[in-house]
């Protein structure tokens, strides 16, 4: 599967962004999809994570509450909305597919998108 992650961008703190990864595939509707983040200097660290079905989702403590991923499936698109932005989310954002279909919880993720800056100014 081929994953195409946009939408990143620069805000002042207390913004919002909302990321996009999108798949060409249609059996991406099969697959959990997580999103990862990796600051500079730091080891990349799960941010979220949506079940095949959108039915389960799992968030990293630090975006609970702050953070909702959806998923259409019409338009084979995984979303990540971030609100209350802090300038610690700042990172490269990586979304991700596991491995196994209509696996969760997630246990092994395969193909990973490019990546999507934020930038999030004090």
């Amino acid at each position: 599967v081929q994953l195409q992650a946009f939408g990143g961008g620069s805000v002042e703190a207390g913004g919002s962004l909302r990321l996009s990864c999108a798949a060409s595939e249609r059996t991406f509707s099969l697959y959990t999809v997580g999103w990862f983040r990796q600051a500079p200097g730091k080891e990349r660290e799960f941010v979220a994570a949506i079940s095949w079905s959108g039915a389960s989702s799992d968030y990293a403590d630090s975006v609970k509450g702050r953070s909702t991923i959806s998923r259409d499936i019409s338009k084979n698109t995984v979303y990540l909305q971030m609100d209350s932005l802090k300038p610690e989310d700042t990172a490269v954002y990586y979304c991700a597919v596991e491995k196994i279909a209509t696996r969760w919880p997630p246990s092994q993720y395969g193909s990973w998108g490019q990546g999507t800056q934020v930038t999030v100014s004090s």
